[in-house]
């Protein structure tokens, strides 16, 4: 028997957990020491998933599958295929980042504080939320999936409600509110689209009698299963409209800017950079796989639903005072974006999507992080309050600047390059999208160098006359963010590798090849 390399990447991070919160309560260091310690272990596996994944070979690898609920059909059944693999790399990746940002956030705000905030707590959730947004990205069976894509709402809750960020203008008991209404609406909306997902995957398992994502999508291809077109349908929309929440797309986004405003930083990175990225996936690996029909049926609207959340989200962006809020705008605006890849049904158009899901995870935690530490520095998320930061703290404010680039994709930049696969992707079938989705960029330019104008140029406002620099542990967080930005923007082609075979099995799923050139080249 192999070694299962699958659970042991997911397990690690729950043991550690565990651990973690088991230290006792005077060791807070101790407690961060070990969480730090089993992410980096947990990004060591995921390099060795990586390394061992094969994209020539068999597309789903490395599985797992043993008798889990007999009587129901249900198996704990694992495998990745290339999209996955370069997911768990990227969350992998990004959680010591998280780690080392957050090092100070659940600290007691002063020695024999009665509010004491529980360090062990804080550390043990974020490897919480790693194991399971690991092993959702490994699940091949549908009712394990769908266990874990809701399992996570839990330790998210606590991190936003319980840990919230400290730079807040109205005092600690308007702020335990506000951060109370952010985690609520977060759950509220999240179970509402995981409830609707549960009475499709009952319907799924009611039609196809098992929850085996590989069985029933050979059995759909070869037309031993068959579906009336209503009921395909129906399925469909319930599981979409739990990943669109997840996403979160046009008009299902409503929690992200309230979530994100009100958490710590890097609780911010670990919502839109990790967890939000499972419902792009699972759009690819579930929707487009078990309803190639109703995928096709539905594809005007999703895309002109990506379509408004990327123009949306980009002019709300600009009209922002709060630094995170326009953060978690931009954010919509670039999901906007995947779900336009992915919908658009060209391999260019859903490489590019899987692309920007890793490379908005690295360019948002770069741009995030930095943002934490400049307002833990200033005690305040308002734009406004800033100015002049450049000229007192300049490595504070050139990898914020980095940062900001490549959120607008500059070219030489990660996102630059999907961004481009995506609209050439989605400009090769509809053209009008297309067109109108670049104007995303413009606004994207727009809020970006204004969000750096006002807070890093001109005079030096007295409030941020002192501001220390980046620190050393902070310069740990950020420069290798900048590095891989800087490395997959020029060199991508590590990633494309790994991805491309999984796209074009993804295309042979719902029947698509991409469309000929209008002109064919000369000979």
């Amino acid at each position: 028997m192999s070694f299962p390399l699958l659970t042991a990447t997911a397990v690690l991070p729950a043991v550690g957990a565990v651990a973690t919160a088991a230290v006792p309560a005077a060791r807070r260091t101790a407690a961060k020491w070990l969480a730090l310690l089993v992410s980096l272990a947990t990004l060591v596996l995921a390099i060795v998933v990586m390394v061992r994944f094969d994209p020539g070979g068999a597309r789903y690898q490395l599985t797992e599958s043993h008798a889990w609920i007999a009587d129901f059909g249900v198996r704990y059944e694992l495998g990745v295929d290339g999209i996955a693999v370069v997911l768990i790399a990227l969350t992998a990746l990004l959680m010591p980042f998280i780690i080392l940002a957050g090092w100070n956030d659940a600290d007691p705000l002063e020695t024999g504080s009665k509010r004491w905030r529980p360090t062990q707590g804080f550390f043990a959730l974020i490897l919480a939320v790693e194991a399971m947004v690991v092993i959702s990205f490994e699940a091949t069976d549908v009712f394990l999936f769908y266990i874990f894509f809701e399992a996570m709402l839990i330790p998210m809750y606590f991190l936003i409600g319980g840990f919230g960020d400290r730079a807040h203008a109205q005092g600690e008991e308007a702020a335990s509110t506000q951060r109370s209404y952010a985690a609520v609406k977060f759950l509220l909306y999240n179970l509402v689209g995981g409830l609707i997902m549960l009475a499709a995957v009952i319907g799924l398992y009611t039609v196809a009698g098992n929850f085996s994502l590989a069985e029933i999508a050979q059995a759909r291809a070869n037309g031993t299963l068959h579906m009336a077109t209503s009921t395909e349908r129906w399925l469909f929309l319930g599981f979409f409209f739990a990943f669109a929440v997840k996403a979160p797309l046009w008009p299902l986004h409503t929690w992200l800017p309230n979530a994100m405003q009100e958490s710590t930083a890097p609780v911010a990175v670990l919502i839109t950079a990790v967890v939000d990225k499972v419902g792009t996936f699972a759009m690819l690996r579930f929707c487009l796989q078990l309803f190639p029909e109703a995928s096709k049926w539905a594809t005007p609207t999703i895309l002109v639903l990506a379509l408004i959340s990327i123009i949306y989200g980009a002019l709300l962006a600009v009209g922002q005072r709060d630094i995170k809020r326009l953060v978690a705008y931009a954010s919509i605006s670039h999901f906007g974006f995947i779900i336009l890849g992915i919908f658009a049904m060209t391999s260019q158009g859903q490489s590019g999507a899987t692309l920007y899901m890793v490379n908005h995870g690295i360019s948002t935690a770069a741009l995030m992080l930095v943002a934490g530490f400049l307002i833990s520095r200033r005690g305040s998320r308002l734009i406004a309050d800033y100015g002049g930061v450049q000229k007192v703290a300049p490595v504070l404010a050139g990898t914020f600047l980095i940062g900001g680039l490549a959120t607008l994709s500059l070219p030489g930049l990660a996102p630059f390059v999907s961004e481009f696969l995506v609209l050439v992707g989605t400009f090769t079938r509809y053209p009008a999208i297309g067109i109108i989705a670049t104007f995303g960029i413009v606004l994207a330019a727009l809020y970006t160098l204004v969000l750096y104008q006002r807070t890093m140029t001109g005079p030096v406002k007295p409030a941020v006359s002192a501001m220390p620099d980046l620190k050393a542990r902070e310069l740990l967080v950020v420069t290798p963010l900048i590095v891989l930005l800087i490395f997959l923007g020029v060199y991508p082609k590590p990633l494309t590798d790994i991805v491309n075979p999984a796209v074009k099995q993804t295309m042979s799923d719902v029947h698509k090849t991409d469309p000929k050139p209008a002109v064919e080249a000369a000979k």
